[in-house]
Formats: structure tokens, sequence, C-alpha cells
């Protein structure tokens, strides 16, 4: 599954008067500064110090809810309706004429034990978000899970800026039936998928077997690998 937009919404004016909270301060701009031109920056809502302005979201670390996200009911009832463990939460804000550029992430997919949802708060008709060559239309208020593992790219060529709530989350058995009913592949995510070196080891043991199956599976492994 590359995305999927989910069928509950979520209140667009709530979204905005939490957001006012988050915006007394500066916003740091992205760790990242290779990934984008023009002006990308972030706020954290749970971060590793427990800190605004800490935006790292490092993998399998142990973050903290931060002052402001205590302030703010409405993101802590969206973060709370999901009902998993929760890493980095952050505000994202995408500038005018500022583009993200494309880009794959690492481990995050749904099959990696991980899933980043996406909250739209303010957008404007002139943003695009592509994903795997797909435009992903999000409007404030809904909520989308993609799989950040595929090439994805944003621009906002409008006059005012786009602003998610992003929710980083591990994977447990309640996300397993979230993801059940919206038709999730459990079945494909079974099937063991080997990468190129591990093929070669394997076709290197199998060769010392000298048997029919043997061969078989050899030659089905070189297939794979054309």
């Amino acid at each position: 599954m590359e995305s999927h937009k989910f069928s509950f919404y979520f209140d667009s004016n709530k979204l905005l008067q939490d957001l006012r909270m988050c915006q007394s301060i500066q916003w740091p701009l992205h760790f990242n500064k290779n990934d984008f031109t023009g002006h990308w920056s972030s706020f954290a809502l749970r971060s590793i110090s427990g800190k605004e302005l800490d935006i790292l979201a490092t993998p399998n670390a142990i973050y903290n809810d931060t002052p402001t996200l205590n302030k703010c009911k409405y993101f802590l009832e969206i973060i709370n309706y999901f009902k998993c463990p929760k890493e980095a939460v952050r505000l994202l804000s995408l500038s005018p004429n500022s583009f993200i550029k494309e880009h794959s992430d690492n481990a995050a997919g749904y099959s990696d034990g991980f899933f980043r949802i996406h909250v739209p708060i303010l957008t404007n008709p002139e943003v695009v978000f592509r994903l795997n060559g797909k435009i992903l239309p999000m409007q404030v208020g809904e909520c989308w899970y993609a799989d950040f593992n595929l090439p994805h790219f944003v621009s906002n060529e409008g006059n005012s800026d786009r602003i998610h709530l992003v929710i980083d989350c591990i994977r447990n058995k309640w996300s397993d039936a979230l993801f059940a009913e919206i038709g999730f592949d459990f079945e494909n995510e079974k099937k063991v998928k080997y990468d190129k070196k591990t093929k070669l080891m394997m076709i290197e043991q199998l060769s010392f077997m000298q048997t029919e199956t043997a061969e078989i599976m050899i030659k089905k492994l070189r297939e794979e690998m054309l």
C-alpha cells in the first residue's frame, strides 16, 4: 500500500487554535538542509529531549511530550486517537515558493513496523505532494498514511504556508486492525524478499547440493537478479 486517506476527519478550527499556540516562537529550519530549497521549518510536540526546538526524528529513540503539547488539547486528542507507541510528533511548515526535493526515507513504511501520519492544518491549491509519481491531494482536516520508502516530493507555489501535523507511530496489534480495515495486504507482506547479496550467497550454498531441486532454485534466483 503506497498511501491511503482515512475515512475520519479532524476539526479545522480546533487545529488552527492549537497551531496558534505553537507560533509564538520562530521555528527552526528542518535539519536535513540538502533536501529542500526555500524555507522548510518544524516545531516539536514530542522530541527526544522534550523540547520544542529539538526537531530531530531518530528511529528507536525514547521520546517525550513537550510542554507545548500539554497545552494543545486537540493535538493531544488526535495523537491519542492512535492507540500505539509514538516517536516524533512535529508540525512541519513549507513556506511559499519552497520545495522539498524528491527523496526516499529509510524503513518508513508499514512493513517496517512504522507508519507516519499526516494531518494538514493549512494548505492552498498550489501545493503539490507527489509520492512515487502520484499526486496526493491532501486537504485540511484529512488524515493520510504514506509509505515514505517511496520517492516523494513537495512544492508550495502558493501565497500561504503549508503546515501539517506529522505523527510517527510504531506498529502494534491496534494498528494492524486499522490497516486491515483499509485493505493492507498482509499476505504479500509475509513473502520473504532477499537482496542481491543474500541471493548470491544462497546460490553458492545451493550449488554444493548438486540436486535437480537445487538447480531449479538457482535458476529462479538468477532470473530474479536480471
